[in-house]
């Protein structure tokens, strides 16, 4: 049928188009700082759906804007109320855990740091690797000196497990 006989607005299409943000079927866990985070998000969303929903009205740009802070509004308020804080200050030293800043040395000799963190505070660049990645899988329960075994698409790769410490929270 053509798209002339269908009775839709262009905002409707639009609205259809925007799929909800997806929650992990696994546990919510997050640092203090992670939590900071999303509260923080929450606060900048819900600030932004305020002044959105005055301009809407009028705009067809700002509705679009709207449906978006409204789709990320549930989805980090959703992640808000499943987040299990763990204190990495409270993790054993001598084991990486959840919170944990570990050194790994590659089949190179490469050293690696990455801090393992929750899904909301994942940033590969900046180091911060979820705790549900196959990397921090890998080395979760693992001791300094251990050698694990990183399953990735590129091929299993063994890293030693140089240093791990976690980090002290205020």
């Amino acid at each position: 049928m053509s798209r002339a006989f269908v009775k839709e607005s262009d905002d409707d299409l639009v609205a259809g188009e925007l799929p909800e943000r997806p929650l992990s079927s696994h546990a919510n866990y997050v640092t203090p700082y992670g939590l900071d985070q999303l509260q923080a998000r929450v606060r900048e969303l819900s600030e932004s759906h305020e002044q959105l929903k005055r301009q809407a009205e009028e705009d067809s740009i700002a509705k679009q804007k709207l449906r978006e802070v409204e789709r990320d509004l549930r989805y980090f308020n959703a992640q808000l109320e499943r987040a299990i804080v763990v204190d990495p200050a409270g993790q054993p030293g001598d084991e990486v855990r959840f919170g944990a800043l570990v050194t790994i040395i590659d089949e190179d000799g490469k050293a690696q740091r990455f801090s393992i963190v929750g899904d909301d505070e994942a940033d590969v660049a900046a180091g911060k690797i979820s705790w549900a990645s196959p990397l921090a899988k890998a080395m979760i329960g693992a001791k300094v000196g251990d050698v694990v075994k990183w399953r990735r698409p590129a091929g299993d790769m063994e890293v030693e497990i140089a240093e791990a410490r976690y980090p002290e929270t205020t």
